[in-house]
């Protein structure tokens, strides 16, 4: 009987429907504008004309809806990528390549928002946790991407890697992202032409092949600190 009460109510209440990319767009429009987090879930619902249980239909508070931005980032980029027919015809190194491209495409048409929300505190482990979700899912898209390139080979060394190379991805990403956000270049070409330097990089640490690769992507990053 309290069940049905409870969902009689919440009909009466909803009425108009709140999407979860609605959501997302309202508040960081919100954080751009004021230049801060909202206060409180019930001024934030009431100044965009929403309730408080649109709200908590898909986050319990800021803190779960801003992991639930770096998610979406993660979730549309892999929409984009898995439209391509040619996608699954890709090699691990390629795919892994693709991702890079389409993420950082996505984060440059956010970019206002994404250098506010990873700069907000100035304790940088503060605003690393809202990445948490979008790390699971690095990994483990990373590590498909080693399931997949093991199939054909034999070592057991390789074959046992898939934590190794989840976690080098995830530190490669973060790692590209603080490159991004401090790139003056046009376009971020030298983002660019970081991503296929480090994903060839750690590729060829994990194929064993000549460090040539490790020299090159150490004397580009040399040089743009010095630039």
């Amino acid at each position: 009987m309290a069940t049905k009460q409870k969902k009689t109510a919440s009909k009466l209440v909803k009425e108009t429907k709140v999407t979860q990319d609605q959501l997302i767009r309202l508040y960081m429009e919100y954080v751009l504008e004021h230049e801060k987090m909202p206060k409180s879930v019930y001024k934030f619902c009431k100044d965009n004309d929403i309730t408080e249980g649109q709200f908590y239909d898909f986050y319990g508070n800021f803190d779960g809806l801003k992991k639930g931005i770096w998610t979406k980032f993660y979730d549309n980029t892999m929409l984009v990528i898995e439209k391509s027919p040619e996608f699954d015809t890709f090699s691990t190194r390629e795919k892994l390549l693709t991702f890079y491209y389409t993420f950082f495409e996505l984060l440059t048409a956010n970019r206002s928002y994404v250098l506010y929300t990873l700069t907000e505190n100035a304790e940088m482990m503060k605003n690393l946790d809202q990445l948490k979700g979008l790390r699971r899912k690095v990994k483990g898209f990373a590590n498909e991407l080693i399931r997949e390139g093991n199939e054909d080979k034999s070592s057991k060394i390789l074959k046992q890697s898939e934590t190794i190379f989840s976690e080098a991805t995830w530190v490669q990403l973060l790692f590209i992202i603080k490159f991004w956000m401090d790139d003056n270049s046009a376009q971020f070409e030298s983002t660019d032409v970081v991503i296929e330097k480090s994903v060839n990089t750690v590729f060829d640490l994990f194929d064993n092949t000549p460090l040539e690769r490790i020299l090159d992507l150490g004397k580009f990053l040399w040089k743009e600190k010095m630039a």
